[in-house]
Parts: structure tokens; sequence; C-alpha cells
């Protein structure tokens, strides 16, 4: 049996290396192995930091007996969900015909065409309570594939014809002209959804939900402090390690599920760093958790060439036993006596992006030029490393190996996001003129990624549908439209503006009734519905002066596009095309601000105290 997964770019595929399942990796050579061979497929997702796929690959993967039924009836995919997101979803669309309670491991039988015909996840080894087992689940699709072919066929049709009519290009339209009304209408729908015992939203499981909660704080909701205190004081963060856990089983935010994921860090730390940069009574303990976050990003996820792995796995050995979550019930001095739980080190471009937007936005909000260092070290690795000769972006890597995975949406918004963050607080505007690069691709490939969708997919003819949903973190479309937006902040180019305006106004009317995962989708809106609020602060000569008090009021501006350069580096902003810099120079030699709507700029102002007025009126 050939050991196809030892090599393989994902630690996910790797830790089944030794199964004794024949397994594939996605690509042709599976479907094409399945059509010789003419028996289905089974692609099973799963991702590093799952529980429960680590759960299965030890009570199913690693039996003998069932492998050898697997092997003999089946060819089996493994697939990294994080490494092949566009299969993940459009497996998963799929098997919400077959299941409701969606999840991983997501376990799907396909044809050798690639459509699916019936899905589940987890599954026993032995029957428990109706569920049937694993072995069982393969009969009844071997059965079903060699007695009711025809019927088989019928259902992988009727899946693929639905998953085509539900694809469709990126959803344009004008945003409503109640925006402003629906917009503070799904905000109350928040607030009557607020846990008020234990901070947070909803029942349980209960997560995070970050894209929420920044768009929250834009609006200046009381709300969005509440619940990152609440969630500060919760188990659900590591308070010796810093970070926090992907989510809580129960209400009261205990029995964490112990994985540590680099988007939900990247995020909340861009938020406590906003509350811990304000002057209010929460200052001092958002500070506090923000710096904790960023340990851990910079500690733990960091890799030696300088990207950010994707998350720290839950599981780990402590005392000799294999334990979920164990380590982190340990204190300090125990936890100095144990391997801490593994890390993913596998490097995805676009949860990178977040990670470098965070700590570059925290860094300069909270005066932590280390945090700006390691967004630098990161930046300047993905540029080397995840950028191809023609321009496109590379999914994944591990180490110096690059994956084929197709880059997505995703990639490209989160990427230039990240980058135009770190061009506003270094002045190096080589960043933004990457972000642009990135942007503008996206744009003339007709809002699509410029690399193309996952080949496999698309020599099956299977179509995707746009995915617009973002609980956890940002959806590609809004990572695209939240770069573009920034984009016109800086230029001033209304094309920018208007396709945010166009994309997010044909998404609006989804995300208006289920505020609760489209947080980033209704920000956007509120950013193209309020005035566009712009502040350049230009220091003399060609180094920033890091005790410069002027620089430190403009930490404070959290909520709009803050820009800091040096005299020289404004002029060069200024070639480059970011009419924004255009004509900004230190007055008199002193460090000078400007503060802007709508590209109209006050007066310049050279006192801290004059600039903390104009930010902070009384």
């Amino acid at each position: 049996m050939a050991n196809r997964l030892y090599d393989a770019i994902s630690p996910y595929l790797r830790s089944h290396a030794d199964n004794p399942v024949d397994w594939f990796p996605w690509g042709t050579e599976a479907f094409d192995e399945a059509a010789r061979r003419d028996v289905p497929v089974l692609v099973s997702i799963g991702y590093s930091t799952c529980h429960w796929c680590h759960v299965m690959a030890r009570e199913s993967f690693s039996d003998p007996e069932l492998a050898a039924q697997l092997n003999s009836r089946f060819v089996a995919i493994k697939v990294d969900r994080e490494e092949h997101p566009e299969v993940d979803s459009v497996y998963l669309a799929a098997a919400g015909a077959f299941t409701q309670g969606l999840g991983w491991p997501l376990n799907v039988f396909v044809t050798p065409q690639g459509k699916a015909f019936f899905a589940g996840t987890y599954s026993p080894p032995t029957p428990v309570q109706g569920h049937p087992s694993f072995a069982q689940v393969l009969d009844a699709v071997d059965d079903a594939w060699q007695a009711r072919r025809d019927q088989v066929d019928l259902t992988a049709e009727a899946i693929s014809d639905a998953l085509a009519q539900a694809a469709a290009a990126t959803p344009r339209g004008a945003l409503p002209a109640d925006a402003d009304a629906r917009l503070a209408q799904a905000v109350r729908e928040l607030e009557a959804y607020e846990d008020t015992t234990y901070g947070g939203f909803g029942g349980a499981p209960k997560f995070p939900v970050a894209p929420v909660l920044s768009m929250l704080l834009r609006r200046g909701s009381p709300l969005a402090t509440r619940t990152l205190l609440a969630m500060s004081r919760s188990p659900l963060r590591d308070a010796i390690e810093g970070g926090f856990f992907r989510y809580s089983v129960n209400r009261d935010w205990s029995d964490p599920h112990y994985e540590r994921m680099l988007y939900d860090n990247a995020l909340l730390l861009d938020e406590y760093a906003r509350v811990g940069a304000s002057p209010d009574a929460a200052t001092a303990e958002s500070r506090e958790t923000a710096e904790g976050i960023a340990s851990f990003l910079t500690s733990v996820l960091q890799q030696p060439e300088g990207g950010f792995g994707s998350a720290q796995d839950s599981e780990s050995t402590v005392a000799g036993s294999r334990s979920e979550g164990g380590y982190y019930a340990l204190d300090a001095a125990g936890r100095a006596l144990e391997t801490p739980p593994a890390v993913d080190a596998k490097i995805l471009t676009g949860w990178n992006g977040l990670a470098i937007a965070a700590l570059a936005r925290a860094g300069f909000a909270l005066d932590r030029p280390d945090w700006i260092a390691s967004a630098t070290r990161a930046a300047d690795y993905l540029l080397e490393s995840h950028v191809s000769a023609d321009g496109s972006l590379v999914r994944a890597s591990i180490g110096s190996r690059r994956s084929d995975a197709a880059a997505t949406l995703e990639d490209y918004g989160a990427f230039a996001g990240g980058l135009l963050a770190l061009a506003t607080v270094s002045g190096q505007v080589r960043y933004a003129n990457s972000a642009r690069r990135l942007i503008d691709s996206v744009l003339d490939a007709g809002f699509t990624a410029p690399g193309g969708r996952d080949s496999v997919l698309s020599a099956q003819n299977i179509a995707a549908a746009v995915d617009t949903a973002e609980g956890a973190y940002p959806s590609g479309i809004s990572a695209v439209c939240s770069a573009a937006l920034t984009l016109f902040d800086l230029t001033g180019e209304a094309r920018y503006r208007d396709v945010v305006s166009q994309t997010i106004g044909g998404v609006a009317p989804e995300a208006f009734p289920r505020p609760i995962g489209y947080g980033a989708t209704l920000e956007l809106v509120q950013r193209l519905l309020e005035p566009t609020e712009q502040l350049v602060v230009v220091t003399p000569g060609t180094e920033a002066d890091a005790s410069d008090r002027l620089v430190d009021e403009a930490r404070a501006n959290t909520e709009s596009l803050t820009v800091v350069v040096t005299e020289t580096q404004a002029r060069e902003w200024a070639e480059a095309g970011f009419g924004l810099l255009a004509g900004r120079a230190a007055s008199n030699g002193r460090s000078t601000a400007y503060l802007c709507t709508d590209f109209v700029c006050r007066l310049p102002l050279t006192e801290p105290v004059d600039l903390e007025l104009a930010l902070r009126p009384v």
C-alpha cells in the first residue's frame, strides 16, 4: 500500500499517514482510480486541531479490519479543510442534504465524477443510541452502490444540480435606502440576543463571533465592550499563556474546546487593543488581554521563517496519558514539566493577513513596536514565498514547501488588508503598493480569485456557491471589500468605493436579518454610511521619532484610518498615487497632523492637545 500522505503539506494529512487506510490526497489520481475500479469515493474532510477528527482516526481509520473494508470497496481521500476551503465548502453544502448536524470530520461519499450522494460526520466504532457504526455506514453505502445504482446516480445528479443553481456570481446591488435603520435594527437584535448573565450571545455552545464584536465597536455599542470583558474573565481565555480557545461547550464559557486558532486570536487582538487604547475604565484589563494574545501569536504560532501557523492543538500528552485540554488545566509550573500541544505549522495566506493587520494596528495603538516588527516579519515572508511570479497567491505552505491548493478571495482580501494596516503604521508605501496590486488583480478578474478555482472541482464541473457568511472570521467578499474601501480612503479613487458599495449592497439583504453571522458585512455597511475619516501625521526628517507626542495622541484613533509617515515617506506615498498623502509636510520642522473628513482637511495641527480635542471633543 502506497503511503501517499507521508510528505503532505498538511500536518493533518501527515497524522493519517500511518493509517492502514489507503489514503489519497486531494487530486485527480484518486478519482481516476475510482473510475478504473468503478467504486465510490470517500472524501473525508477535517483539520489538525479538530478533536473528533482525531477520535475517528484512532477509533476507525486505525482499525485494520475497517480499513480493509474501506480499501476493498472505496477509494479514500483525506482533505485538510484549511488547505482546500473550496472543497470543504462544496461538500459541506452537499452534506446539508443528508444531515442537519454539519461539522467535522465530514465524510462525504461521491461518485468517481466527484458528485455527492451521501454524507455524515463522526461515526462511532460501534452503534450508539441509534447512530450506526462507521462499518455499518460503509456497508449501507456499498449496498446502495451495488444494488441501487440508478438511485445513487439520480441523487448525485440532483445534488449537483442544486449546487449549480445555488452558485452564482458575486451578488451586486445598491445599498437599500433604509440601510441605516436596518443596521440599527440588526444591532438591537444582537442586544436582545445577549446573554446578560455570562456575556456573549445565545446559549450553548458559545463562540467569540469576533466579526460581530468588531462591528459593534465601530458602532460605539457598549455591548461590544461588555462582551469582550466577559470573555477575558471567562474560561474561554487562557490566562496563563494568553490567547482564546475556539469555543465553549457550555453557556457559562466552561468546558472549552481547547484548540487555539490563529484567526480567532488575530481578530480578538485587534478588538482588545481598540478598547485598550481608549480612555475608559476597560482600558487596563483590555490592554492586559491584548498583551496575552499577542504573546501567544508571536511566541507560539509564529514560525522561524516569519509566518504564523494556523492553530495549536487541544490534545497533548499529560503525565503519560493523552488528554483533551489537560495541559491547559495545569498552572505555569505544571506546564513547564509537560510538552505543549502541537502547533499546526501550516501557513495560510489569508489567516496570516488577519494576524499581520492585528499586530500592526495593536502595536501602534498600544505602542508596542515589537508587535509591528512581528507583523513585518510575516508580511515580508509571505511577499517573498506566497506570491508567485505572475502575481497570484499561494494558499498554504509549510517550511520551504508550497501547496498547490488554489488561493481564495479570503487570501487576497485578508492579506491585502494586513499589508495596508502595516503600511499605515510603518509608513512604508511598498506594502500599500503590494496590497493595491492584489486587490486590482481581484477586480480585474471580475471579483474572483485570479488563480482560478480548485482545478479538480473545475474539471468535474462541480459548482461552488459564493459563501457570504462569516461567523468566525470575515468572508472572502468582506475581506476584499474592506481592503478596497481602505484603498479608496488612501487614494480617493471612486472605483474602489463603487465596487464595495455594489458588492456589499448585494449581500446586505442577507445580512440584516442574520447579524450574528454577518458581522464583517454589517461593519462595511457602517463604513459606507458614515463619513470617511482620515488622520495623517507627518513627522520631520527621514525617521519617525518614537517619543513623538503628536503620534501618541493619534494612537487612540482606532475606528478610522490613521497614517503615520515621515516627510520623506509622505512624498513616496504621493508619488505612488495615494492622493491622501499629497502635499502633506511637517510644518516648520514640527510633527503635523492632518485631520480630514471625506478628503476635506482641517487646518494642520502641531500641538498634541489640539489633536486630542479634535479627536475626542469634550
